[in-house]
């Protein structure tokens, strides 16, 4: 099951990162058959299901092992050192399958291809194939390339490729929940990442092609959807055609229509009352009072919002170029829990150890911590990637004993953090959409409320993409217990 639902993480059990499989077998009578695995974020997961959508329009069937396929592709994260070393080790694994099956057809994809271009190619000599995350409509030509013994290689990066046409398929999916990328690449520029140099620049999908899926995915039962960008709140649409009203009030001039990301969110969400949405990613200097205001105005839009701070000191995030200052990202903190309670859901990334922070600045993403008391965090010592402007313009100058104690420091207050805000959640009744049986005990079923927290409860009669309202009577720092009670109180 591929599920968004990530906990509190260390840089170590990240970069683990999570290997999700294709599991639907095909009948492959006169097909090749075609093995994935996805490393690192949702957007990748994501990509695979559009790879697999291309691959199956060539005749390609996807199988679920390693074994039985004619083409394995590794869909790569080079957000982390430690990501690009697993997917290194996985393909000396495959190259000594190779050897005993020459005809097999290795290829990267994604971010780490788009890094490393043909020196994965030329220099290692460990696939046959790398493909940047905009030359996936490009794949079966390439993979045609490669079975004459050549090595095919398509990094282009688009301003336009949003492969908004292209139905996804569902990998590994639990038929209740999905994602639906509604745009691509960043143009933020945060000097220690890469993703605008293996991703590209901002360019969004056309609005309604995002409504046509989700409005797909909820006939095929699908009860909930995760709305996916870099950054979606930089979400931006204009159509030269003239003016296009669909089912909700656009903001319209005489011949261009513009959709926004709160427009957007709106849209989606009147799909159905039944639909749930989700989105992630939000940068704090974009997600705007009528985001906010949105998600208060439609019970079915969750009420969780994932807002990296990086950091909790002011110089630091100047040197990462996040464009505010501790004070703003406060100040909007504050104007999430104004509009949406104090029961709304907060994430964050934070990165320990960058270029030159110090023992003082350390100690402000801590007090930052405690003001915000986050749900729960993704986070991580600082990983200097080659290329960006921060490998170019500082030192890499704080000992790695350093980075991974500030590293546990981060983690231990998060773990508190994460226990006092589930305990808020106790002798309260949450709306929960069941996802499936828990992992400890088919006796019981999971979901996740509002606010993305797993929340596990007897099974009794209840089943996949049911919504039932538990009464959380337990809770660790990572999961809600309780039972379902069938009258809500008022």
């Amino acid at each position: 099951m591929i599920t968004s639902t990530l906990k509190i993480l260390s840089e170590t059990d990240k970069e683990a990162c999570e290997i999700v499989k294709v599991s639907e077998e095909e009948l492959t009578v006169d097909k090749k058959r075609l093995f994935i695995e996805s490393y690192g974020c949702q957007m990748n997961f994501s990509d695979s299901e559009i790879v697999a959508a291309v691959m199956r329009n060539a005749d390609f069937a996807t199988t679920s092992s390693e074994d039985g396929a004619d083409v394995i592709f590794l869909n790569t994260c080079a957000i982390r050192d430690n990501a690009e070393q697993k997917v290194r080790n996985r393909l000396q694994q495959l190259n000594n399958l190779k050897k005993k099956r020459p005809g097999l057809v290795i290829g990267v994809l994604g971010c780490m291809a788009e890094r490393l271009k043909t020196k994965l190619l030329e220099e290692e000599k460990m696939v046959d194939i790398v493909a940047g995350p905009d030359a996936y409509r490009d794949l079966p030509r390439l993979v045609e390339e490669a079975e004459t013994g050549q090595k095919a290689v398509n990094v282009f990066l688009s301003r336009e490729e949003t492969y908004a046409d292209i139905s996804p398929i569902r990998l590994n999916s639990n038929g209740i929940t999905a994602y639906i990328s509604i745009m691509r690449g960043c143009d933020n520029m945060c000097s220690f990442c890469v993703v605008p140099y293996t991703r590209g620049r901002e360019r969004s999908r056309d609005p309604f092609s995002v409504v046509e899926e989700a409005r797909q995915l909820f006939a095929e039962g699908y009860r909930e959807v995760t709305l996916l960008g870099q950054n979606v709140d930089s979400y931006k649409w204009k159509s030269e055609k003239g003016k296009i009203k669909p089912q909700d009030e656009i903001v319209e001039n005489e011949n261009v229509t513009t959709v926004n990301f709160a427009q957007l969110l709106e849209m989606v969400a009147l799909v159905s009352p039944e639909l749930r949405v989700r989105f992630s990613t939000s940068h704090p200097k974009d997600i705007t009072d009528d985001v906010l205001w949105t998600m208060k105005k439609y019970e079915n839009i969750c009420k969780y919002i994932h807002l990296p701070a990086q950091s909790g000191n002011s110089r630091v995030l100047k040197l990462m170029n996040r464009t505010y200052d501790r004070e703003w990202y406060v100040q909007k903190i504050d104007r999430i829990r104004e509009i949406l309670g104090e029961d709304c859901g907060i994430s964050t990334d934070m990165i320990t150890g960058f270029c030159t922070e110090t023992e003082e600045e350390h100690q402000d993403t801590l007090t930052l911590m405690e003001y915000v008391k986050y749900d729960y965090a993704y986070m991580f010592a600082y990983s200097e990637r080659p290329g960006t402007p921060a490998a170019k313009k500082y030192k890499d100058d704080i000992a790695e004993d350093i980075k991974k104690r500030r590293l546990q420091e981060v983690i231990a207050v998060q773990l508190k953090h994460s226990g006092e805000r589930n305990q808020l959640a106790l002798g309260k009744v949450h709306k929960v959409l069941v996802e499936g049986p828990s992992k400890r005990s088919d006796a019981d079923l999971c979901g996740r409320n509002d606010q993305n927290k797993v929340v596990v409860f007897p099974r009794e009669h209840y089943k996949k993409g049911d919504y039932v309202h538990v009464l959380v009577t337990e809770c660790s720092s990572a999961t809600l217990i309780g039972k379902v009670v069938e009258e809500v109180p008022a």
